[in-house]
């Protein structure tokens, strides 16, 4: 790995390497319908994408109690699960998977942290098995701390025993670059998930792409 300036590279999931952004606003809708609880419109849903379920849910109904946001959590949970055996994991993001192995076969680690719970994650890696097995290591938010807090990140680099400024995180949302400007840690933006692009620059992108894709030419070019 001599010569690469990021050692380590971190892949938000959802909106990031994960075409799932239409499926999980659905399943919430599904959700809120089952639990008759005030309707919200898809972009409410949308927005809290990437944080932990509790967060993102306490900012789309702040005024309702912790009993009825845990309710809709597990009605959330319910719909996801039979929509996933409706319709199936959602795919990859076009290019996603070639570009992480030629990132792979250049000597850079790949990591996962992501907002995803621990079961949730792998039943999603095991369907992408190829993409499952090119990751080094895994970080959810049940098991650790939500986004924005960086204890991911920092338990990441403490795994492989890289320091911040030889680290990359890869995300679609404010809170994955958020994570990594709390640890000194370098990030690039991607557009193909639910922030737009001001609000990405806006929390520190070094770069702005529109996919994982294109990652390791921007890499090269670097």
């Amino acid at each position: 790995m001599d010569g690469l300036k990021y050692r380590l590279i971190i892949f938000d999931w959802d909106g990031t390497l994960s075409d799932s952004a239409a499926q999980i606003v659905s399943s919430m809708q599904r959700a809120v319908a089952a639990l008759d609880l005030p309707p919200r419109a898809d972009d409410d849903f949308r927005q809290m994408i990437g944080l932990s379920f509790e967060d993102g849910l306490g900012q789309v109904y702040p005024d309702h109690n912790t009993a009825a946001l845990i309710r809709l959590i597990q009605g959330y949970r319910r719909q996801w699960l039979a929509q996933m055996g409706e319709e199936g994991e959602p795919p990859l993001f076009a290019g996603a998977l070639p570009a992480l192995q030629t990132l792979a076969s250049a000597g850079h680690t790949l990591a996962i942290a992501t907002g995803k719970s621990r079961v949730g994650l792998q039943r999603s890696l095991v369907h992408h098995r190829d993409l499952g097995q090119l990751m080094a290591a895994t970080r959810t938010a049940d098991e650790t701390a939500n986004k924005p807090h960086p204890l991911m990140l920092e338990e990441l680099l403490a795994h492989f025993e890289v320091p911040a400024s030889a680290a990359l995180m890869v995300g679609d949302t404010e809170f994955d670059l958020a994570m990594a400007a709390a640890v000194g840690m370098d990030a690039v933006g991607v557009t193909c998930g639910v922030h737009p692009p001001e609000r990405l620059l806006a929390a520190g992108a070094r770069a702005l792409l529109p996919d994982v894709a294109a990652l390791p030419g921007w890499l090269t070019a670097g």
